[in-house]
């Protein structure tokens, strides 16, 4: 516990540095190399893929995706490179078919493609006017909700949610963690309106709050069924405490995706 806690007042406030403070296209450098240490996690630490060079090119590929959220030119340039990385990974396929199946090219386009998308949200996010204010909104989301969930979990705990993939999580946790993420979201529009002279809709803060929490939940079951199914731990140790980045960030590729949906639909402040 004490080593968790160290990486994470030693990390947090490295990660807003250069979220908050950096030239925009750190965050998306940063955050193309998370998505690849994601993808080889996903591909190499569960052992769901054999073959190292598929797994090297859903890397550059994840990369790829998170870079392209930051740096602001076409669709275009993304639809390249997804489609070289589908050229090749059946390139591999046809030359050794017997080795590399069907399968292994659906689980490097989760791992290359539609993983880094998803967490790459926080990269448009950023890149949007005013993405300063508007990417800390689903860490608000993540962390307030993960907070109401321990303490609500551990006091009112009774009704298991999902005890085959994650024992610890209880219903009236998540309901701790639904009302714990509006609680959040409602003071975060608070800030940006009193400090920051923006336009909050407040009411749209309450559906932040409540489907950001959900989200969480979701995210987390959706790894954490993974290493059951792949029965591993961790998803590594990179994060000393949290171990490796999907462990750390599974709730986010979900909350992140739902943040820059909403904020594009039902922007929360202008």
């Amino acid at each position: 516990m004490k080593t968790r806690i160290l990486a994470a007042v030693v990390l947090l406030p490295l990660l807003l540095l250069i979220v908050l403070a950096a030239p925009k296209i750190f965050t998306a450098i940063l955050f193309g190399v998370m998505a690849a240490i994601a993808a080889y996690e996903l591909l190499q630490n569960t052992r769901l893929m054999t073959h190292p060079r598929l797994s090297i090119y859903s890397m550059v590929c994840a990369f790829w995706c998170a870079l392209w959220s930051g740096l602001g030119i076409g669709y275009g340039w993304l639809l390249l490179g997804i489609l070289i990385f589908w050229v090749v990974l059946f390139a591999e396929m046809m030359r050794d078919m017997e080795k590399i199946t069907f399968s292994h090219v659906a689980l490097c386009v989760a791992a290359g493609v539609v993983i880094p998308l998803l967490f790459s949200s926080l990269v448009r996010l950023h890149a949007m006017e005013k993405g300063r204010f508007y990417i800390l909104l689903p860490f608000v989301m993540a962390f307030m909700s993960d907070t109401g969930a321990y303490f609500a979990g551990l006091n009112f705990g009774k009704h298991k949610l999902a005890p085959t993939i994650s024992p610890k999580k209880t219903v009236e946790g998540v309901v701790g963690g639904v009302l714990a993420a509006i609680l959040g979201v409602v003071i975060y529009g608070l800030i940006l309106n009193v400090f920051f002279d923006m336009t909050v809709n407040f009411l749209y803060a309450f559906a932040y709050g409540a489907l950001g929490a959900v989200a969480g939940v979701f995210g987390d079951l959706c790894f954490s069924v993974i290493k059951r199914q792949t029965g591993i731990k961790d998803y590594g140790n990179l994060i000393p405490g949290h171990g490796g980045i999907l462990d750390r960030f599974d709730s986010m590729m979900v909350v992140g995706p739902l943040a820059e949906v909403l904020m594009l639909i039902l922007p929360l402040a202008v």
